[in-house]
């Protein structure tokens, strides 16, 4: 499966959820297809399930989606036993895994050898942990994971390879830095939740 195509899908599913996204081809193409204040692009490999956690629990009345990749949760693994023990039930983590990391050079991630991400995270204890074997059955899980309010990760093996590299590459670039990105995604659940989180600078009166 293309993965821009299943983005296109969530950008359909997901309504007004808040997105943490990880850098390289996922965060490209969703900026692409879904801009706005809300996306939050994390810079670090492995954090966005991490991130994502702690705003599904901080927000609890809000929709949390992350999206992430083989290589970058591979580098967070033992952040999976933590998720399903906070078990945030308004947040939902959609995995592309192409087996390789897409954004440093196309090597080989450990899914390439056999590494099962989903099974990982249900020996973690994340019970609803399932793969997508096509588009329809990508939309049903991401229906079900909405309906039945609990954590769910929903895991996509999708296109990787030089020509796919080249397609998101020439997509637009971003017209922010991560800073302003996150000031902008802040200011954005501000204005969601109708109070502050980060206090204007200069005196207080």
């Amino acid at each position: 499966m293309k993965r821009i195509d299943c983005l296109k899908i969530a950008a359909e599913e997901i309504g007004d959820a808040l997105v943490i996204s990880t850098v390289g081809g996922a965060a490209a193409e969703w900026n692409s297809i879904r801009p706005g204040d809300g996306n939050l692009r994390c810079r670090t490999l492995g954090l966005v399930s991490s991130i994502a956690m702690g705003l599904a629990l901080a927000l609890p009345n809000r929709s949390v989606v992350g999206l992430d990749g083989d290589g970058a949760l591979l580098m967070n693994a033992c952040g999976l036993p933590t998720l399903a023990w906070q078990n945030p039930p308004n947040l939902r983590l959609l995995v592309f895994d192409n087996g390789i990391y897409e954004a440093s050079g196309l090597r080989r991630t450990a899914t390439s050898a056999g590494a099962d991400l989903m099974a990982m995270a249900k020996a973690a204890g994340v019970k609803n942990a399932s793969w997508a074997t096509s588009l329809d059955d990508f939309r049903r899980l991401l229906r079900e994971a909405r309906d039945r309010r609990a954590l769910s990760m929903i895991g996509v093996k999708s296109e990787a390879g030089v020509d796919y590299f080249r397609t998101w590459q020439q997509l637009p670039s971003f017209e922010y830095n991560e800073v302003e990105n996150l000031y902008r995604f802040m200011r954005h659940i501000e204005k969601l939740e109708s109070r502050r989180i980060v206090p204007l600078p200069g005196p207080k009166h």
